[in-house]
Formats: structure tokens, sequence, C-alpha cells
């Protein structure tokens, strides 16, 4: 048998991410439902709408940096997995499964359903305005549609990556529909919304931080590319290129938007909206009431895509460095999908779904997923320095990783001032990864358990019919 049909037919994780697939994966992994949520909330945080502005600029500008640091150690390191692969390589084992057991208990689940009940309610917004969506049936459609994505990511990576580029089409047709009606509104002179801009009785500068946070999770997703950097191809080439041209073009996307929200509605009426976007549509054009919603709709089934798309990988590669049970780092054998690492997200994203509330569910994640990137940026510091020989085709300022780093790591400390009771969860869930690690990880499954562990795994390999990679790709 020729070298080239063994390799046909050997199951591991194919390079099926072209530059068209890694722009949409980035482009639709940040337009989710960010940028039709998080208006408020940087709004309510920043108490005023010039400062809400200067926020989403802010976090732009914050996002290419650490897009431009991301790009850098996607060189420098060859393999997938992200914040946890970056961490494991540049700090070390113990911080890398302390971010994995954040991000699989906290991080994550909270992140999806975030994304889950944003589609949820806006699916249901046009049969039942002007009244709001009753929240069970929310819920239950939030489910369905999550359920719906990760099922088409058990099935086939390339098929997920072709939505992912029609959905993609879909978010900047949404956000157009909301641009260009402001712009023409803002160019026959409605700027009454704009007076006092500034005000500084509602100014709240404690409260800051957590605008941050609903800032950056409408830019969440300029990292995306990092957990799948085995499947680009041309990585070298085309996660730099793919990063930095996708966060300036939603960087202007969404100020755009910003600008097209004020134009229309007052502070007042952002505040009080469930569904800002919907807001702007029954106010601007009557006509897109029912459009703006399904589209913003079809953006979160595009960033919960990407997500499951590149958790599975984070979870694919921890099993595969010996932090996470060896049955994740196994393969469909026919779909060529990490199978068990794609359907472990099923039962927390599930539960979380039921009890969480948006604003909440917000301030929970954002804590510990801007810890780890903060220490990612950090680790690309030290990295540099233990390892100047390494080939460097990419490499940013220094400053970019210094600034970057101290932003994160001061937003994260503020944060315990600005919402405690949340924040203090977070922090709780990341440290009880401290006995799960030395007693769990660190040490060799006991013998007693060995034979029942094996046996577990075996037969749900033979059930899922999965194997382990067959040919090393980083």
């Amino acid at each position: 048998m020729s070298k080239a049909k063994k390799e046909e037919e050997a199951v591991f994780l194919r390079q099926k991410i072209t530059l068209l697939r890694a722009f949409s994966l980035l482009i639709g992994s940040m337009v989710g439902s960010g940028i039709f949520i998080s208006p408020k909330g940087v709004l309510k945080n920043s108490g005023n709408l010039g400062v809400s502005l200067i926020v989403w600029f802010a976090c732009g500008i914050l996002s290419l940096f650490g897009a431009l640091c991301y790009a850098e150690l996607g060189t420098r390191i060859s393999k997938s997995g992200g914040h946890y692969i970056y961490v494991l390589e540049t700090l070390g084992p113990l911080p890398s499964f302390l971010y994995l057991w954040a991000e699989y208990f906290a991080i994550k689940p909270a992140n999806s359903a975030v994304i889950s009940l944003a589609f949820g309610r806006y699916i249901l917004e046009p049969f039942f305005a002007p009244c709001g969506a009753p929240l069970p049936a929310v819920k239950l459609v939030s489910l369905l549609g999550y359920y719906t994505v990760l099922i088409l990511n058990c099935w086939s990576v390339s098929w997920t990556a072709r939505l992912q580029i029609v959905l993609t089409v879909f978010k900047l047709l949404a956000l157009a529909l909301i641009i260009v009606p402001g712009m023409m509104l803002l160019a026959q002179g409605h700027t009454e919304n704009f007076q006092d801009a500034f005000n500084s009785q509602s100014l709240v500068l404690d409260k800051l931080p957590l605008a941050f946070y609903a800032g950056m999770f409408a830019y969440s997703g300029w990292f995306q590319t990092s957990f799948v950097r085995e499947e680009l191809v041309r990585p070298e080439r085309n996660n730099p290129l793919a990063v930095i041209v996708s966060v300036l073009t939603v960087m202007v996307g969404y100020m755009l938007t910003n600008v097209s929200y004020y134009t229309v509605l007052t502070v007042e009426d952002v505040l009080a909206s469930q569904a800002v976007a919907v807001s702007f549509a029954q106010k601007a054009f009557q006509s897109l009431i029912s459009v703006i919603p399904i589209l913003v709709a079809l953006s979160c089934i595009g960033t919960m895509n990407g997500g499951i798309l590149t958790f599975s990988r984070t979870l694919f590669v921890a099993s595969r460095e010996g932090q996470w049970p060896p049955l994740f780092s196994m393969i469909h054998i026919r779909r060529h999908t990490p199978l068990p690492a794609v359907m472990l997200m099923f039962p927390l994203v599930t539960a979380m779904v039921c009890v969480g509330d948006i604003d909440q569910l917000l301030n929970f994640f954002s804590f510990s997923r801007w810890l780890f990137i903060g220490l990612a940026t950090l680790g690309l510091i030290i990295h540099r320095y233990r390892h100047p020989e390494l080939p460097r085709p990419f490499k940013v300022p220094l400053f970019i990783p210094v600034s970057f780093t101290i932003i994160c790591l001061f937003a994260v400390g503020m944060s315990f001032y600005s919402d405690p009771m949340y924040v203090s969860i977070g922090c709780t869930i990341v440290l009880s990864g401290f006995p799960i690690y030395f007693l769990v990880v660190s040490r060799p499954i006991p013998d007693c358990c060995r034979t029942t562990f094996h046996y577990l795994t075996f037969k749900l390999q033979v059930l899922l019919e999965v194997v382990r990679q067959e040919i090393r790709t980083y």
C-alpha cells in the first residue's frame, strides 16, 4: 500500500481550514450575540454614552493586541489547544490544568449558555412582540439550537466549516442592516442623542471593569484559530493574516454599529431594552422588525458553532498531553472528528442554560477567561527570553504583550471590587482545581482503579467507534 493511500485511510485531524475558513471562523465567532447584547452592559457600567464608545474602541485595540500576541504564539508553538497549550508550554502543567478545569466547569459552559440564550431570545422575539418571550420557551429553543450545532460538529469538520462561512455572511448582513440606516439618519442631522454624551454625573468608574468585560465579550473569538492550529492550511502565513484582518474588520463594524444604535435610540432606550437590535429596528425601519431578530439568531448559531469546534480541540489536546482522560484524545474512525471531546460539552451547557441569567453569566465567566488570557501573553514574554533560539516568522513589539498582560490582570483584580460575589465564585472554581491536580493528575492511577478505568475506556471506545490519532500533526 502506498504512503499516500495509508495517509488517506489513517485516522487524524486533517488540515481542512483554509484562509477563507479561518476568516469565517474568526469573524463568525466574534460577531455573535455580543454586539447585540453587550451595548446595554457596556453603557450601564460605563455610565454615559461617550465613555461607552471609548470602551468599545479600547476593547477593539486591546483585542488587536491580544490577537497579535496569539499570532506570534501560534508561529512558535505548533500544537492546537489555544490558551491551554500556550499556558502549558510557557508556564507549566499546573496553571494549564487550572485553566482547563475552570474552562470546562465555568468559562466555556457559561459562554455557550449566554450565546444559546441570546439565540433563543432573538429567534422568538418576532412571535411574541411587543411582549417578551416566555423564559421557559427561550430556554427550550436555546437548547434545541445548541444541540443541532453540536450534532453537526460530531458529524463533519468540512460541513462545520462550510456552515461557518454561510453564517458569517449573514452576520455581516445583520451588521449592515443596522449600520446603513443609522448612518443615513446621522447624515440627515439626527445627532440629538449625542448631546451631553460625556455627562460626568452618571459616570461610574468603579464599574468600568464590568464595562470592559461586556465589551471584550463582544470581541471574544479573536483567539479561535489558535485552538485549531494543527488543522490550518499554511498556519505560519494564514494565522497572523487571518487574525489581523478579522479583528480590524470587526472593530470598524462594531464602532459603526454602536454609533447607529445611539443615533436612533436614547440612553434610556438602550438600558430598558432586552434586545437592543430589535429595539433599533422598531424605531428605524419597521419593515425590518422581523428580519433583524432572525439574522441575529443566525449570528448566535455561528458563534456557537465556532465555540464547539474550537473548545473540543482543547479537550482533545489536554487528553493527548495526559491532563484529561485518554478517551477524549480519540477520533471517530469514519467522520474524523474528535467525537468524545465534542460530546463532553453537552451536560454542563444544558445545566447552565436551564438555570442561568445572561448578565450574571457574563460576569461569572469573564474573570476566569481574562485571567488565563493574561497569563498566556505573560507566558509569551517568558518564552521569548527562555528560548531565543526558536525561529520567529512573526514577532510583535514587546510593549504589545506587556501592555495587554497588565491591562488584563488589572481588570481581573478590579473586578473583585466591582462584582465580588460572581468573581469570587469564578475564583473558587479555579482554586478548586488545585487538589484535583495534586490528587489525580500529577499521580499515576492506583492499581485498584486502573483495570476498571481501562475497561470503561475500552467499552466507550467501541461504543463511539473512536481510536487514537494515527499520524502526528504537530
